[in-house]
């Protein structure tokens, strides 16, 4: 009989994984902060509408920006926290469903499996 399992996916974090991942929160934050601005255009934009419809354009794209401005924040926090991890810790980037055997008396295992890779290359699973 075949199941679904978890299996957990860590990288090791190297230093060419380092400056990749510096690299995507900075396009990251790049994009945001183009949305910011081009929500900053349409809001311009919708305060010259009439009054009955101004109200709920403004507060829809206020509420927008505020957003941007939070996820902004937020690839900031992460950038800082990504300088402080030492080389070599491990990171998990995200779990899989995997499709496993079992069979009558097969030991069953509490643990979840988990999938340890190294600059693109599997090292190790538990």
């Amino acid at each position: 009989m075949q199941i679904l399992r978890t299996v957990i996916v860590k990288q090791i974090l190297t230093e060419t994984m380092k400056q990749s991942l510096f690299s995507s929160y900075q396009d990251k934050k790049r994009q945001l902060e183009k949305e910011y601005e081009q929500l900053r255009f349409e809001l311009k934009k919708a305060e010259r509408l009439q009054q009955n419809s101004r109200q709920q354009t403004v507060s829809f794209y206020e509420k927008e920006m505020k957003q941007r401005l939070q996820k902004i924040k937020n690839v900031d926090f992460q950038q800082s926290q990504l300088e402080l991890l030492p080389l070599g810790s491990e990171l998990k980037e995200k779990e899989l469903q995997t499709l496993v055997d079992i069979n009558v008396g097969d030991q069953w295992e509490e643990a979840e499996k988990t999938i340890v890779i190294k600059d693109g290359i599997v090292i190790e699973i538990r």
